[in-house]
């Protein structure tokens, strides 16, 4: 079995200290080290370090080798422009397969906690067992600890069996929704982890996204412009949703997206007035705001429930009830940069 950590992702809802130049993945949000950086060495203490893998785009493979020098060049999956996990996973079976490799593989982001990695590491073997049959696609379905509104849902069926069916992909629930949710035993997050062979990304690649398959298959040449006309589609709109053959394997462990502001109130120790405080800030009569100033010098006064982030790349301002539309604006600043040029 290899793992192959996905690396190319942009990390909006984390701006301006997660931007287009060095995204959530290659800052440190939770130690020292980076969401990458924990994620492959977790893994490779449990695993030999050549069967991990990392698929990044081109624009991040200097920061890739920059934070992991112990990473073969052999090791890297290299996309030319960023099209979503779709055209990636593609890209990756695709290499295997021209190796007359089909062994099991795992693709999962770069950029989840999990920290219980020898439990996680035991259910992928689980996993692999039940992918290397047929065209099974296998995921972990992380059973909820609480009412959340960030995260998708997988709504499975199968009771009492160690290996469900998985019967719907659910979208970001309102809160009501995801407090019933949280009461169904059969009701799981979307971990974004997929268990399965090469031979079946690609039959479902086939059947379900010949866009993408055909031509990657056919690229000889110009295959950067091939891969740059792919359809920008995340993985689980291009195949999960539509197959036939997907399981899940519920798991307890600890597991988070650290995938918006808000999220690291459950990982950073906050002052005795609530306020969560990383780098050069002073607050006064201030309380339950998360303040990261990363270089300047910050005073907060009178200020409550704000995320305020101050950056080489930018500053945000934002009252916490309102952080579910920072990717919709930062999106319209990319594309409002984007015209410029």
């Amino acid at each position: 079995m290899k793992i192959v950590i996905m690396a190319g992702g942009r990390g909006n809802r984390l701006w301006p200290k997660s931007a287009s130049s060095r995204p959530k993945q290659f800052i440190a949000l939770t130690s020292d080290e980076s969401l990458l950086q924990m994620t492959y060495r977790s893994l490779a203490q449990h695993l030999p370090e050549r069967q991990l893998f990392v698929a990044t785009a081109a624009k991040y493979v200097d920061l890739v080798k920059a934070q992991l020098p112990e990473l073969d060049t052999d090791r890297l999956i290299i996309e030319p422009v960023q099209r979503d996990t779709a055209p990636c996973i593609a890209l990756t079976a695709l290499r295997f397969l021209r190796e007359n490799d089909d062994e099991v593989i795992v693709t999962m982001p770069a950029d989840h906690l999990i920290p219980d990695t020898k439990s996680l590491v035991d259910k992928l073997a689980e996993a692999e067992a039940n992918a290397e049959t047929g065209e099974a696609i296998v995921t972990l379905g992380v059973v909820p600890t609480r009412p959340e509104t960030n995260y998708g849902y997988i709504h499975t069926v199968g009771n009492g069996s160690n290996v469900r069916k998985v019967q719907a992909f659910l979208e970001k629930p309102s809160k009501e929704r995801a407090r019933k949710w949280l009461e169904m035993p059969e009701v799981y997050w979307n971990s974004g982890i997929f268990i399965w062979k090469p031979s079946t990304i690609a039959a479902a690649m086939k059947r379900y996204q010949p866009d993408i398959w055909y031509p990657l298959l056919d690229a000889e040449v110009d295959w950067e412009d091939v891969y740059a006309k792919l359809p920008k589609i995340s993985v689980d709109y291009a195949i999960l949703e539509k197959s036939e053959h997907l399981f899940c394997i519920p798991v307890k462990f600890d597991w988070d997206d650290v995938g918006t502001w808000k999220s690291l109130e459950r990982f950073s120790k906050s002052d005795e007035a609530g306020n969560i405080v990383k780098g050069n800030a002073l607050l006064a009569d201030a309380t339950n705001n998360i303040v990261f100033s990363e270089k300047l010098q910050a005073i907060i006064i009178g200020a409550d429930n704000l995320i305020i982030v101050a950056t080489e790349e930018g500053l945000l301002v934002c009252h916490k009830s309102s952080e579910s539309l920072l990717k919709q604006y930062v999106q319209q600043l990319e594309d409002k940069e984007g015209g410029k040029h």
